[in-house]
């Protein structure tokens, strides 16, 4: 049995980020570590996307930025202008082979496929693998994205679509998400939010298809890469042990209301890297209360009134832009997140708290 001073369990995002944060700051020293991962190879096979409010570390594995954005509902269009806080689309493609290249050269880090063999009773084990993401009940948020690319200058690259619901909603929560990387070339994704109950939603490639056809008005494109995956709504948080850290979605960094999770994991791998010699005697690093009491609304509200989302979500961004970007990036105030509460239809609102 070989025997580490850590262990991360998952070479998935937030896997990868701790082991990367620790050797890029020096914390790993002649400490040694294993990385249990399954995977064959690393290829691009997601994109994660988000507000920059911070400096997260991998602005070289941006695909691309944007500073205007807009949502679209059969009420209008709102539309949104930033400088401050672009929004980002991180290839993973391009992040994997960041973070390997950099732990490749590091004589004290090893991969492994399973963890057969490694002796973890003695180590500080982190684990980003989820064993709870069966939950039946839930909401997810699931989807799936072609990037495509036409012959002509189709796009405005300039403006992405974060949420176009003139669509078949099947009394769920559906809406198409945009983010054209260059005049030819673009990521549609088809998105919903439901406890995915009704099978008809999981024919993605059909509702891709029709939306490129009879929305975008696009005739010939070519496929040039697909993604598909689901984002628990629900908290996943899976407790810590003794020697045993929860780190990714199994940590609680995904944000309930949003699916967002990128950031947090960069936020939580920075918490770890500094405070790696004491990690076992500290709080765990965790999504303010507020923002969690808040999603908990947001979601009861989403769960009881799935017809009237397109609404709430027209209201709330409605708000000023910086802070709607704020509020969804866990990085509003008081006075903020109130701005936010007073722009959403009340009756629906107040029900969700009182626990109707």
């Amino acid at each position: 049995m070989q025997d580490f001073d850590y262990v991360i369990i998952g070479g998935g995002c937030a896997g990868l980020s701790l082991a990367y944060s620790l050797e890029a700051n020096g914390k790993l020293g002649s400490k040694s570590l294993a990385i249990i991962e399954p995977r064959e190879k690393y290829e691009r096979d997601k994109s994660w996307s988000f507000w920059k409010t911070f400096n997260h570390g991998f602005d070289d594995c941006v695909k691309k930025s944007w500073n205007q954005f807009e949502i679209k509902t059969k009420s209008g269009t709102k539309s949104h202008s930033t400088l401050r806080y672009p929004y980002q689309s991180i290839d993973s493609g391009l992040f994997y082979e960041k973070i390997l290249n950099t732990l490749s050269k590091s004589p004290n880090i090893h991969f492994f496929k399973d963890d057969k063999g490694i002796e973890k009773k003695r180590s500080i084990v982190f684990n980003s693998v989820g064993n709870n993401l069966n939950y039946s009940g839930g909401l997810w948020q699931h989807f799936k994205g072609y990037e495509i690319e036409v012959d002509g200058h189709l796009f405005d690259d300039k403006i992405l679509t974060l949420m176009d619901f003139n669509c078949d909603q099947k009394g769920s929560v559906h809406f198409f998400y945009i983010l054209p990387f260059t005049s030819k070339t673009a990521l549609i994704e088809t998105t919903w939010i439901s406890q995915m109950n009704d099978s008809s939603e999981l024919d993605y490639d059909g509702q891709i298809h029709d939306y490129i056809k009879n929305v975008l008005k696009i005739v010939k494109y070519k496929i040039n890469y697909s993604e598909i995956g689901k984002i628990p709504m629900f908290n996943s948080q899976i407790t810590n042990s003794n020697n045993m850290i929860q780190i990714g979605t199994a940590g609680g960094m995904t944000r309930q209301s949003t699916g967002y999770t990128f950031t947090n994991i960069q936020k939580q791998s920075s918490y770890i890297q500094k405070n790696i010699y004491s990690i076992k005697k500290l709080r765990e690093f965790s999504i303010k209360k507020k923002y969690q009491h808040l999603d908990n609304i947001f979601l009861r509200v989403l769960l009881n009134n799935p017809n009237k989302m397109p609404e709430v979500f027209y209201r709330m961004f409605g708000c000023k832009t910086e802070i709607i970007i704020k509020f969804l990036s866990e990085e509003s105030s008081l006075i903020e997140d109130l701005s936010v509460i007073r722009s959403m239809p009340k009756k629906i609102f107040l029900s969700a708290l009182i626990g109707k």
